[in-house]
């Protein structure tokens, strides 16, 4: 964790890779994650956490599949999002979209159970920043 002020944007400049977050810091046991994201991720479940989602620019999608049936949320730049752990949810960005997501460390981007991973995914746990 670092004692220093961390800017997002500088965060965000310094990789290019989708789907492949950046732990920014850490609270707690959290991980402080920023991603860029663009097109489909895959259908997963998170069993054992929520998944918090900040959309910091672009636009948010996420698909749920609920006790009730299946429905979107749209996240405009500025929104925020808690994915409830044991449902199943599949984020889509139709532009290229900045995010923040807050996770308990060690948390898989890919959930505990999950489709197949498309090569544009990064199956990981978070990477650390330059």
């Amino acid at each position: 964790m670092t004692t220093e002020p961390v800017s997002l944007a500088t965060a965000l400049a310094s990789f290019s890779d989708r789907w492949s977050p950046r732990i920014v810091t850490t609270v707690n046991d959290y991980d402080i994650r920023v991603a860029k994201v663009e097109g489909e991720h895959l259908w997963h479940i998170h069993d054992h956490t929520d998944e918090f989602f900040l959309v910091l620019s672009g636009e948010l999608h996420i698909g749920l599949r609920e006790t009730a049936g299946e429905r979107t949320v749209v996240l405009p730049k500025g929104s925020v999002f808690t994915v409830p752990r044991c449902i199943e949810h599949k984020p889509y960005a139709p532009v290229p979209t900045e995010i923040l997501v807050l996770e308990p460390t060690g948390t898989s981007t890919v959930g505990d159970r999950h489709d197949e991973i498309p090569s544009h995914v990064d199956a990981t746990t978070g990477h650390r920043l330059p």
